[in-house]
């Protein structure tokens, strides 16, 4: 699982593409070579991204996290009724 891990980052970390020579040059050093397009206007711009991935990266880690181990176990909950009825998926 940690060999799946570390390939799907690496790949995707690798698919990024990287900013045209036009693009290059209007970009803040931190941005730089990376992204495409007019850069952030303000430092309220950084803010306001890096709050957004936090909360795109925590959402991404529960999502996995509760389909891999939903932790439900009670025989009423309504999955049951779905994965236990014999007619389902007719």
């Amino acid at each position: 699982m940690k060999n799946f891990l570390l390939t799907f980052v690496l790949i995707l970390f690798s698919a990024s593409g990287y900013a045209c020579p036009v693009c290059d040059q209007r970009q803040p050093k931190l941005l730089r070579g990376i992204t495409h397009g007019a850069g952030p206007d303000s430092n309220w711009d950084y803010l306001i991204i890096s709050v957004m991935g936090a909360i795109v990266l925590a959402t991404l880690y529960y999502s996995v996290k509760w389909l891999l181990v939903p932790g439900e176990k009670s025989a009423k909950h309504i999955k049951r009724h779905i994965l236990d009825d014999p007619y389902h998926g007719r």
